[in-house]
């Protein structure tokens, strides 16, 4: 057994030595190489936050479906038709689909390099987010001053429930938009800024694709006898 394992080891080392020098010193000090930039898979980013929305539309279809149950228990209390006043939810909603279309260009201008056109159209769609939040935040005030709470029914409790939750997340959209705006003004127009208003750019339009079903199904048809 003992002379098996000599020749063998004989062989092995006759091998070693029909290799040439440098091929020995390649095999045992092998190159090294790092990544100088961020490793980040293409369209990666994209494919995440589409999940995400997909998320986000459970969490909304789950909202509208607690207004569908819940909508018309009035508990003694006052109805949508008495409470909401369409004109100024009209502007509401204007000023909303107004910001869509706003972004829309800035996203123009972010492909044609051009840096100024596109913190213009950001800053206008940041103004007509915030009067979205604005017009609704005095619409909630207005309903509360007028012991309309979300506590008096559970219509109103629905109600505050799903067009809060809508709220929020444009307050959100408009926090990612000024933090953007930040970092355009520091970078440019670079990939990862890009990529960025991208998906800013998903998240707004989801949003006013949202609002329209809350302007349909709740003050439109709220309206109804």
């Amino acid at each position: 057994m003992s002379e098996v394992i000599e020749r063998m080891s004989s062989a092995n080392a006759a091998r070693l030595h029909a290799v040439p020098a440098g091929a020995v010193e390649a095999l045992v000090e092998r190159p090294r190489y790092y990544l100088t930039e961020e490793h980040h898979p293409q369209n990666g980013t994209l494919l995440g936050f589409w999940i995400y929305l997909m998320s986000d539309c459970l969490v909304f279809a789950c909202l509208f479906a607690m207004y569908g149950v819940l909508g018309r228990n009035y508990a003694g209390g006052p109805t949508g038709a008495e409470l909401f006043d369409l004109p100024l939810v009209a502007v509401n909603t204007s000023l909303l689909l107004l910001s869509s279309i706003t972004y829309g260009f800035a996203m123009l201008e972010m492909q044609r390099k051009r840096l100024p056109g596109t913190l213009a159209w950001l800053v206008i769609t940041g103004l007509f987010g915030a009067g979205f939040i604005g017009v609704e935040l005095h619409e909630f005030a207005h309903l509360i001053h007028e012991g309309a709470g979300p506590q008096r029914s559970a219509f109103l409790s629905s109600f505050f429930a799903l067009v809060g939750t809508h709220g929020l997340h444009v307050t959100f959209g408009i926090v990612w938009l000024a933090t953007l705006l930040v970092q355009l003004g520091r970078r440019g127009i670079t990939a990862a800024n890009q990529r960025r208003l991208m998906c800013l750019s998903m998240f707004w339009h989801f949003l006013d694709v949202v609002w329209i079903g809350v302007f349909t199904f709740v003050y439109l048809m709220g309206v109804l006898p």
